[in-house]
């Protein structure tokens, strides 16, 4: 029997545009690193490993996604491979500090992106 939920994630990412699968990347990337501080917490170390590999996972993703011709990818780039690296050393010292660092870094990046989105829209609704 086939998953509702699943069904409508897959239709989600199938039908996103690339801006709003960023912003689904950027929202992965927060949701994962809350689980890995509340699985550190519970001192549930599989639980963090897993979680942090994913959030590594979703900047490398959002790395190759970057398109050299505009000038922020440089900026960008440099943001991404320091949060992986970053996420990395977290995951191998269970170091919980260096976890919220991450998701502060990150949900100040997800929210940039969804005022850069709406400040686009609105823009394309006006003369």
């Amino acid at each position: 029997m086939t998953n509702p939920y699943q069904v409508y994630q897959t239709q989600q990412v199938t039908t996103a545009t690339p801006p709003e699968l960023t912003l689904q990347l950027y929202q992965g990337a927060v949701r994962f690193l809350k689980q890995a501080i509340k699985a550190h917490q519970e001192k549930n170390w599989t639980v963090v490993n897993e979680r942090l590999q994913r959030v590594q996972e979703i900047y490398s993703e959002l790395l190759v996604t970057l398109r050299p011709e505009y000038e922020i990818s440089q900026s960008l780039a440099q943001l991404y491979d320091f949060l992986i690296r970053h996420v990395r050393e977290a995951n191998v010292k269970k170091d919980v500090k260096k976890m919220e660092e991450a998701l502060e870094l990150t949900v100040e990046l997800r929210n940039t992106w969804e005022q850069a989105m709406a400040n686009l829209k609105e823009g394309q609704g006006s003369p």
